[in-house]
């Protein structure tokens, strides 16, 4: 399945000051019954979303129309837990494209950049800022520069690097999985054989 492709984006931000949010939380294992890729973002954080009798939650970030964009902002910690690869499917069926943290569990960042979605690990000092960033204007905006692999502050000019696998880092600019690429290079493949 192919994603949008991802360059440079300017957006403002949902901020989601918890900790340790585990993959449970992202996308509870009752709504995992799908094989397709469609559909999950209707159930991100379903149970911090919605009461039990389906209302929204009106303290919860996602529900707060103060706030979008396709950035979300965690704290430290995102994604820990099991290892499914749903809770990226649901962030991004949602509309994110950016996820940033101080830390993400390993098997979360590494799906995540599988379907499309950049973790973007930054300083505790500097996720502060973002987050005084939002409080300070939620209408705040954020560039995110893959080639550059920067992410900037609008508001205080303020600008970091982060790291990113440069095979991920191809597979996100030109809007690929893993399947896509290698049909991306499959004469390349046909001549190796031939060797």
């Amino acid at each position: 399945m192919a994603y949008d492709k991802f360059s440079i984006i300017t957006s403002s931000a949902v901020p989601l000051p918890i900790e340790n949010v585990d993959t449970d939380q992202i996308i509870p294992a009752r709504f995992l019954k799908a094989v397709e890729r469609k559909g999950f973002g209707d159930n991100l954080f379903r149970d911090w979303r919605y009461e039990k009798d389906g209302s929204e939650k009106a303290n919860f970030p996602l529900n707060n129309k103060t706030y979008s964009g396709k950035i979300l902002v965690g704290a430290k910690n995102f994604g820990s837990g099991s290892s499914r690869e749903h809770a990226a499917w649901a962030i991004y069926d949602y509309g994110f494209r950016v996820v940033v943290s101080s830390f993400f569990a390993d098997i979360f960042k590494g799906n995540a950049l599988n379907n499309g979605l950049l973790p973007v690990v930054v300083t505790p000092e500097f996720l502060q800022k973002i987050f005084d960033a939002i409080e300070n204007d939620s209408n705040t905006n954020f560039v995110v520069d893959l080639e550059k692999q920067t992410f900037s502050i609008s508001a205080t000019g303020e600008i970091v690097d982060f790291e990113i696998n440069q095979y991920k880092k191809h597979c996100l600019q030109n809007g690929l999985d893993d399947i896509d690429y290698l049909v991306e290079i499959k004469d390349k493949i046909a001549a190796f054989e031939t060797e």
